[in-house]
């Protein structure tokens, strides 16, 4: 037994001498001490030896095992080092590099197009108001001289809670909790930007969208004043060469009401197939405030004057990009969100 002991240690040296690799290294542990191990075998086959040679035999042979993996610890950290440098060799890092720079977002053409329409009528004057986009049954329709029968709703068909409460499906509600928060008969001039909500969806209707709602009321208010207010407007987000036309309509809470429409802003009002051939494109509508609704705000009609107008601003962003379907601003395809 202590010949083939004495064999065995001179194996294994000569194997650990030839290491050159920790997966070596690894499979010599296995091969000499792991479960099925020459070492081991040899500590297993200790009751075939005699008794009174058994206590030199097994601590012979716990010495080789102590001094092999102290060997094999030793040589284990050698070549971790070694391999730890080789990979920090070829996986040199050129510090002089230029750093790559994050991605960058920008606005949305919807928020672009917003934020550009409240600056041009904050430059005129115009205080931004907000209000709450779940609204009353009354602020939405019954103060904007829409009473519940009135067949006009039908054209605002929305989403209700309730009977009375409602998602608002226009901005024009923040209109009548202003003048009905101030003093009677108080000057204004605001615009209520905001999300509205009704019961639409094609090419270029959608069940949510954004709209903002403007609202003159002074003493000597004419419909030159809303005239000159939208020109200006429109030159300033379709540039000086447009033109602007007002052909009559119809709303409940405007009267006189009318259609506002802008030269074509693709053929310059030659006519094309945006604008039908007709040279002429509808952008928002207008009007000169109903004396109902003043009366129901608390002013009066007779002393005081106003108009009013509201748009969509998807719509205006369609005109001012070239954009044929109201939908591609909800997807929210990277491919079509980074062309702007």
């Amino acid at each position: 037994m202590s010949d083939k002991l004495q064999e065995l240690r001179e194996k294994i040296q000569k194997d650990l001498s030839q290491v050159k690799s920790v997966e070596d290294l690894k499979n010599i542990r296995v091969q000499y001490l792991g479960k099925k191990g020459a070492l081991t075998s040899i500590l297993r086959s200790l009751g075939d030896v005699a008794a009174e040679e058994r206590p030199k035999i097994g601590k012979m042979v716990n010495e080789v095992r102590a001094k092999m993996e102290q060997r094999i610890n030793e040589q284990m950290k050698l070549l971790e080092a070694h391999q730890m440098e080789e990979k920090l060799a070829s996986e040199t890092l050129d510090f002089t590099l230029p750093g790559r720079k994050p991605a960058l977002g920008h606005l949305h053409p919807v928020t672009q197009t917003l934020r550009d329409i409240k600056k041009v009528f904050m430059r005129m004057g115009f205080e931004v108001v907000e209000g709450p986009e779940i609204e009353t049954d009354y602020f939405n329709f019954e103060a904007l001289n829409l009473p519940k029968d009135h067949p006009a709703r039908d054209m605002q068909d929305t989403f209700y809670i309730t009977d009375d409460i409602l998602l608002r499906t226009q901005t024009s509600g923040v209109q009548a909790r202003t003048m009905q928060s101030r003093e009677p008969n108080t000057p204004i001039r605001m615009i209520c930007p905001g999300t509205v909500y009704r019961n639409d969806y094609d090419a270029t209707h959608s069940p949510m969208f954004h709209q903002v709602e403007g609202l003159v009321v002074d003493k000597d208010i004419s419909l030159a004043d809303l005239k000159g207010t939208l020109e200006l407007f429109c030159k300033e987000m379709f540039g000086d060469s447009v033109k602007i036309r007002l052909r009559p309509s119809f709303f409940p809470f405007t009267e006189p009401s009318c259609e506002v429409d802008i030269s074509c802003v693709m053929c310059g009002g030659k006519g094309c197939r945006v604008c039908k051939n007709s040279g002429w494109l509808e952008i928002l509508g207008a009007g000169m405030v109903h004396p109902n609704v003043l009366r129901m705000s608390g002013y009066d009609p007779d002393k005081m004057k106003g108009f009013a107008f509201g748009m969509g601003v998807e719509r205006i962003a369609m005109l001012r990009y070239g954009i044929d379907d109201l939908r591609l601003f909800f997807e929210n395809d990277l491919r079509f969100i980074r062309q702007f």
